[in-house]
């Protein structure tokens, strides 16, 4: 068995409704507008902090409020709400997931946890079943090619979690619930800061039944339940030795047990670990000069039990990066960057026992005068296995008004093949080379403290795509998994909207893409990703309660590169709501599935029905 990531591709339901309901939004009188909040930060884009309003790259920044009233018990799930995302899931939660940005693929995104770079050489992407929610306080998710700030494989875009930080006077948090398929969470932790030292610890068990992860007619089909099992802790901590000069290092494990099915008369079981400990320092070394040295390790490690066998697949990144920050003009920032990457597989095939490390040195340079913003950037990635790639970038934007900016960017990136695309045994070819991107992309973004809306055209075309197909075209006797193989080129354009505003008690958020994903070789759609898809929600706030819903919808997607195995689109309703019951004490609740639509996010896989979850919490505000 190899063991990969999901394809994941979503449907449409009714993208005409959709498409009203977002311009009734954009249509909304801006007399709703109020002095503005404490501006949103925004650290992924340029790898330092930058205001939200001020950032040229299309962006998305998830709070651990929004978290928190979503009510949601995966990161997929809380990712599947926003623009430009979608997801797929080969069951249950536990299961293989994959998360497409822009219709990019599962492997063609970066992944970061408090800037550890976390994801499997084997298969590609990362294990998203192993990053539990209950661990995350805040995530950022930037759109577009990034490979000149992060290097191979930032294709669509880039997506950091953050974990707790401590800040202020100790407080405490616990909170336990309990939901449908025999569900159970609890978890708890502390945080705060005194006299320069800032800790924050957490830990959490989730663990459900669940139901059978395939349906009659997949192969292996088992109507057994597939639940998981799933214990982690994470925790920072910092000191500060003087004004300007911080020390400090951050850590999150995870350990996953989860059932799948790949046999009619076994219980085939998985077990996940995910870890990344990371160390910094940052120092002020001039008025005008931030240095921040960081030594970093994640380890990726799946082991699986399956009637033929137990397989290991195992992947270390070991990762040293300087970053040199200079003001310049007052208000320009110029960066120079320097990096070292390397990768390590342990497997039990023999032919994945490899490793590979990558060279980097970046600059980039951002400009503020007025109205006027713009940023440039260029890198050089030197790879023990593939050479030298070289991407940059060039960003424009313009403010219109206070509130209303219009922004254009181009920009390089490239993926380099995973160990089972070259060398897994009757599936890899070891001359399959790394994929190239060039994107371009012009939005309009408004904001006046109340209101947001966006619209982003994007064009990003990719050569020497790397495509997986059951029946390799190269050379069919030899390959009997199929195969990973280049095709000339594909392209993937499209618009992706958002929206969101608040009138009186209530906030109205809706978000539409409208995508074309194509392999223009053959002139098919890609693989599990939909032409059309979105959400929208509205939740109120009335005193102690806070009750909402939504509805996220999907067009028909194809299940394979031939796109024979059609999946259709599908529409579902989730409820959500809390209330504060005492100071620091409150009850929450989210109904998923409402209508119990019967849909796939791949197919012969089920998902859940109709299903709830209920808990209490405890925390300081």
């Amino acid at each position: 068995m190899i063991y990969s990531d999901s394809l994941g591709r979503p449907a449409a339901g009714k993208p005409l409704a959709m498409a009203l309901a977002i311009g009734s939004v954009f249509t909304m009188s801006a007399a709703f507008a109020q002095d503005k909040k404490l501006e949103s930060v925004v650290v992924t884009a340029n790898r330092t902090p930058q205001i939200a309003t001020e950032v040229l790259n299309d962006n998305v920044v998830i709070t651990s409020e929004e978290i928190a009233r979503s009510g949601r018990r995966s990161l997929v799930d809380l990712l599947q709400r926003q623009r430009g995302v979608e997801i797929t899931r080969t069951g249950g939660p536990g299961t293989n997931s994959s998360v497409f940005l822009r219709g990019t693929d599962n492997k063609q995104n970066v992944v970061l946890i408090d800037g550890v770079r976390v994801g499997s050489a084997t298969s590609g992407g990362a294990n998203w079943a192993g990053i539990p929610l209950s661990q995350i306080d805040r995530v950022e998710i930037v759109y577009g090619p990034l490979s000149t700030m992060y290097g191979a494989d930032a294709v669509g875009g880039v997506i950091q979690i953050f974990t707790k930080k401590g800040d202020g006077p100790a407080a405490p948090t616990v909170s336990a619930g309990i939901g449908t398929y025999r569900t159970y969470n609890l978890e708890a932790g502390v945080s705060g800061s005194s006299n320069g030292f800032r800790y924050a610890l957490r830990a959490a068990h989730d663990e459900s039944d669940g139901f059978s992860a395939t349906r009659r007619g997949a192969t292996g089909f088992n109507a057994d339940r597939d639940g998981y099992d799933n214990d982690s802790a994470s925790g920072q901590f910092s000191l500060e030795l003087a004004k300007g000069h911080e020390i400090g290092v951050n850590f999150l494990h995870s350990d996953l047990k989860s059932q799948f099915d790949n046999s009619a008369t076994f219980d085939d079981r998985i077990k996940q670990k995910l870890s990344t400990i990371g160390a910094y320092s940052k120092n002020q070394l001039l008025p005008n000069w931030t240095s921040q040295l960081q030594v970093s390790q994640s380890q990726d490690e799946a082991v699986t039990d399956t009637r033929t066998g137990r397989t290991l697949f195992d992947t270390t990144q070991q990762q040293v990066s300087w970053q040199n920050s200079f003001t310049v003009a007052g208000t320009d920032v110029l960066q120079l960057i320097a990096e070292h990457r390397r990768e390590e597989v342990e497997s039990t095939t023999s032919a994945l026992n490899r490793s590979r490390s990558t060279d980097s040195i970046a600059a980039a340079y951002q400009l503020k005068r007025g109205a006027h913003l713009a940023a440039a950037s260029i890198r050089n990635d030197d790879n023990s296995q593939f050479g030298s790639h070289t991407t940059g970038s060039l960003s424009y934007g313009y403010r219109l008004s206070s509130a209303l900016r219009a922004s254009a960017s181009i920009g390089t990136s490239y993926r380099a093949p995973t160990f089972n695309d070259l060398y897994f045994p009757g599936f890899g070819i070891a001359s399959n080379q790394p994929e190239k991107g060039r994107n371009a992309e012009a939005g309009l973004y408004y904001e006046d403290g109340r209101s947001t809306y966006s619209a982003v055209y994007y064009r990003n075309r990719l050569s020497d795509l790397l495509v997986s197909a059951p029946v390799c075209p190269v050379n069919p006797a030899a390959f009997r998994f199929g195969c990973a193989y280049n095709v000339n080129e594909a392209l993937i354009s499209g618009l992706t909207l958002g929206a969101s505003t608040a009138f009186g008690n209530y906030n109205l958020r809706a978000t539409l893409d409208l995508q074309d994903p194509k392999d223009e070789t053959t002139g098919r759609q890609l693989a599990r990703r939909a032409k059309r898809h979105g959400t929208l929600a509205l939740d109120r706030s009335a005193g102690k309660l806070t009750a909402g819903g939504e509805v996220i919808f999907s067009g028909e997607r194809f299940d394979d590169t031939n796109n024979r195995n059609r999946l259709g689109g599908y529409g579902i309703v989730n409820l959500y709501a809390s209330y504060d019951v005492a100071t620091n004490w409150s009850i929450f609740g989210r109904w998923n599935n409402v209508l119990d639509k019967d849909y796939e996010l791949a197919r012969n896989y089920n998902n859940a029905g109709s299903n709830l979850f209920v808990g209490i919490r405890y925390g300081i505000r």
